[in-house]
């Protein structure tokens, strides 16, 4: 009686443990396999590709504004530094060349304004600090000196200006960006043409 006794208890045991391993199964494999809705990934893909869009949106804006903003800062200081040199300048050629810049690129900034305007971006109308600094040196020099540093100064912008329209000329984000760099160019490459021809008999 006492063995039958035993061996039930021990029966029951194992039955027991049996049925808190399927339990413990049953709620692992539930764990494992929890459902996260559709809408959840599909949001956070949505977000993600919208903070694309905007951040290359705001990158194409900032190009177009930096292009406007070199251009039309570039060509304030043209001409002034051609004003400068039509009453500094001793080489006759100087003269005359500096009398091109005032022409052609008080024209190209008569333009710029009006396509600026068009698109809404608003324009330098001071002098940036970099050409700025660039007058200042002109402006302490005399005689031969300021004909050479002011010729050298012509030759390094135009070389800047000539690789920097090449290139929005060959950009598609921006028609009438690309349209006035593609105009401007072979004005730009006829300047840098003849300041090198200039600083060629000055050396």
């Amino acid at each position: 009686m006492k063995n039958l006794i035993f061996f039930l208890l021990i029966a029951f045991a194992g039955t027991m443990f049996s049925c808190a391993n399927a339990r413990e199964s049953s709620s692992t494999s539930i764990s494992n396999n929890t459902y996260v809705p559709s809408s959840t990934t599909n949001s956070t893909a949505v977000s993600s590709n919208s903070n694309n869009s905007n951040t290359n949106s705001a990158n194409t804006s900032a190009a177009k504004k930096s292009f406007w903003t070199e251009a039309a800062d570039g060509g304030l200081s043209e001409v002034e530094m051609g004003k400068m040199a039509v009453k500094k300048a001793q080489n006759p050629e100087v003269k005359k060349f500096a009398q091109m810049m005032i022409t052609d690129h008080s024209k190209a900034n008569n333009e710029l304004k009006t396509i600026a305007a068009k698109q809404k971006i608003t324009l330098p109308t001071e002098i940036g600090p970099r050409n700025r600094s660039t007058i200042d040196e002109l402006n302490k020099l005399e005689g031969a000196n300021f004909d050479r540093e002011y010729v050298q100064a012509m030759v390094d912008d135009h070389e800047a200006d000539v690789q920097m329209f090449e290139d929005q000329a060959q950009d598609d984000s921006d028609s009438q960006a690309k349209a006035f760099a593609a105009k401007a160019l072979p004005v730009l490459k006829k300047h840098l043409e003849a300041i090198k021809a200039i600083q060629s008999k000055m050396k």
